[in-house]
């Protein structure tokens, strides 16, 4: 899509509102903020800035248009598992959702159209993709080195790194011996083949994360065999999702406090979660029995059955939802394996057990690197501190998962320790986006060049969160799961209600930070009285 057309705001200077087609310049662009990505961190992000009145910042895009992992995400079935009216921004709410659980089409929709909304298009360069950031303490600025789709490398130069690329991002594909001789065709659920007709062919789908939940039962009916090869039983619930009557529609659109009402109804329906999640197990029991009837209903073969049952408490992996997945793996066409995938040949699969599966597709459903993310990150903080290595040999630290010590200006958004497993992960950026802004400003109202998280505000919130995490059901739960890094360290939820982390971020605590001049000196605590209670909006 072309950017609008609409005139820069005033005071805005070329290099920052730019025509989504323009190409590249050579020389660097300076800039106050950098906001990497255009999903709901970037995009709120970009919103937050526009309501403040600011205009001086960019948003550093690979792709051709906004989005996200509602863009890049496009297989069959794609939907979201956070009800409609709670997984949106809570000033930009749709009175227009299909159904109470939104398809990808929509969501994407949606963002495109807040993008066309604040304009926010102008601010967005397309196909440039973020290689690497240093910060400059001299000048006070991150580097920024990008790759853009003229293979022409550009420098961005910013007082403000926000990063904004979450971490369902990087497919996680693994590493199958012989997979460079197979004949037929592979592919992530992230990076669907659409030119791939499925029909009438033999299927290995590997995995059974939140996205092999939703696309098998859209292919199951369609392929001649469907072989899926899983590693542990999920926890798959009902999905009670129906299609929104109409007249719901038009009263959440013309009396907008019914919808609000609405919303509020969700959120608190879905924090009752957290209670069972956060050292109170016997609170899901409860649940476990409707997703034990769940799969007796739609299951009579009891072998398949016992194949299905998960063996660790509810909540310890990601909770899922669909109506027909069971139903599709009790089919005549599909096949349910259990023991590992060892080989791949040229035309089939071999399993652990030493069995031959006949296969012209692989479909990875195998989820994204979370916790490893960070690992392809290039960030380099003061003293030249490398973030990823940092983190690999002191573990992923930072301070309400949004800012790290040692990386002054640098504002994660659904950083780590922020992810949810019961509510909208929505909420939790809108309040980490205000936050940023909060910083931002203290570091403004003090004419400071930077501001840095201190590493004793930081070791606080991460012991208290590490000590929450130990009663949680992640760790308690008798499963593996993608929550915890490589040292078992749980590195991505939120442990609690989300309500305690709006109140966590609600204000920036001025003792916690250090302002540094542009010279890279300390200026220390802000010492005016009136920034003791700094408003976080």
């Amino acid at each position: 899509m072309n950017a609008p057309t609409a005139e820069a705001p005033e005071g805005a200077t070329n290099s920052r509102v730019v025509e989504a087609g323009d190409e590249l310049a050579s020389r660097p662009i300076d800039t106050e903020v950098a906001i990497i990505g255009t999903g709901f961190s970037g995009l709120g992000m970009g919103i937050a800035l526009v309501k403040d009145g600011r205009h001086d910042f960019v948003i550093l895009e690979k792709a051709d248009d906004v989005g996200g992992t509602w863009r890049d995400n496009s297989y069959p079935g794609c939907a979201c598992d956070v009800q409609s009216h709670m997984y949106s921004f809570s000033f930009e709410q749709n009175p227009s959702w299909s159904r109470m659980f939104s398809p990808q089409p929509e969501i994407w929709e949606y963002l495109r159209r807040v993008t066309d909304k604040y304009q926010l298009r102008r601010y967005v360069r397309f196909g440039v993709e973020v290689t690497g950031a240093r910060w400059d303490p001299e000048s006070g600025r991150w580097i920024l080195r990008t790759r853009g789709t003229s293979g022409e490398p550009v420098e961005y130069r910013a007082q403000f790194l926000v990063a904004g690329v979450g971490a369902l991002h990087i497919p996680n594909i693994p590493a199958l011996p012989g997979i460079e001789r197979f004949a037929g065709t592979a592919f992530h659920s992230a990076q669907w083949n659409h030119d791939y007709d499925l029909t009438g062919k033999k299927v290995a789908v590997v995995g059974t994360g939140a996205s092999a939940i939703q696309f098998v039962p859209e292919i199951a009916g369609q392929v001649e065999k469907l072989t899926l090869f899983q590693r542990s039983a999920p926890w798959v619930l009902p999905k009670l999702d129906r299609e929104l009557p109409g007249w719901a529609k038009t009263l959440f659109r013309v009396f907008p406090p019914a919808r609000r009402a609405y919303r509020a109804g969700v959120y608190w329906i879905n924090e009752s979660l957290a209670l069972g999640f956060n050292g109170h197990p016997a609170l899901l029991r409860a649940v476990e029995r409707i997703g034990r009837r769940h799969l007796a209903r739609q299951v009579s073969d009891p072998v398949l059955r016992r194949k299905l049952m998960p063996r660790y408490t509810l909540g310890c992996k990601r909770v899922l939802m669909s109506n027909n997945y069971y139903s599709a793996l009790a089919g005549p066409k599909a096949e349910v394996v259990t023991a590992g995938l060892t080989e791949v040949r040229e035309h089939s699969v071999v399993d652990s057990d030493g069995v031959e599966h006949q296969v012209d597709a692989i479909i990875y459903g195998t989820g994204f690197h979370v916790t490893d993310s960070f690992d392809y990150l290039d960030i380099k903080g003061r003293d030249g501190r490398d973030l990823a290595a940092h983190w690999r040999d002191h573990g992923i630290q930072t301070h309400l998962g949004i800012t790290v010590s040692g990386f002054p200006n640098l504002f994660f958004l659904l950083g780590p320790n922020t992810g949810l497993g019961h509510n909208s992960v929505v909420f939790m950026i809108e309040a980490q986006v205000r936050y940023a802004l909060a910083a931002m400003k203290l570091a403004r109202r003090h004419r400071a060049e930077a501001i840095e998280v201190r590493e004793s505000a930081q070791a606080r919130f991460n012991d208290e969160i590490q000590r929450r995490l130990a009663k949680g059901v992640w760790s308690t739960g008798g499963c593996t799961n993608w929550y915890l890094d490589a040292k078992g360290v749980n590195r991505t939820i939120w442990p609690g209600q989300t309500w305690r982390y709006w109140l966590a971020t609600r204000t920036v605590e001025p003792s916690n930070f250090e302002l540094i001049s542009a010279t890279g000196g300390t200026g220390g605590q802000p010492g005016a009285p009136e920034m003791a209670t700094e408003g976080a909006a």
